[in-house]
């Protein structure tokens, strides 16, 4: 997997271009679907639209509970249907790899 960081800012540029919003789902390989989102006024860092680099990202509805992703969680008793603050890019990049890298 390529940078995340850069991967999920150029996913972003694209998405603004086509008036994409949100970012559209990520797919991996074992069929494991997230919401990975960027921008001002969302759980990441940098907190901005236009970043060549995010090094933290706003995770969403996740399709079967993470534990990766866990120590994020914003309601833990509803782990697919909440979001994850601030989650960092290697965190997001090690989940992919878990599910078998994107489709």
């Amino acid at each position: 997997m390529e940078d995340f960081g850069k991967f999920i800012a150029t996913k972003k540029s694209i998405a603004d271009k086509l008036n994409e919003h949100p970012i559209p789902m990520l797919t991996c390989k074992d069929g494991f679907t997230m919401s990975v989102q960027v921008g001002k006024y969302l759980y990441c860092e940098p907190k901005i639209d236009t970043a060549p680099y995010y090094s933290k990202v706003e995770v969403g509805f996740p399709s079967k509970e993470e534990s990766l992703l866990m120590p994020y969680v914003e309601d833990i008793n509803h782990p697919t249907e909440t979001v994850y603050g601030y989650v960092p890019v290697y965190i997001i990049e090690q989940v992919i790899d878990k599910h078998g890298g994107l489709k």
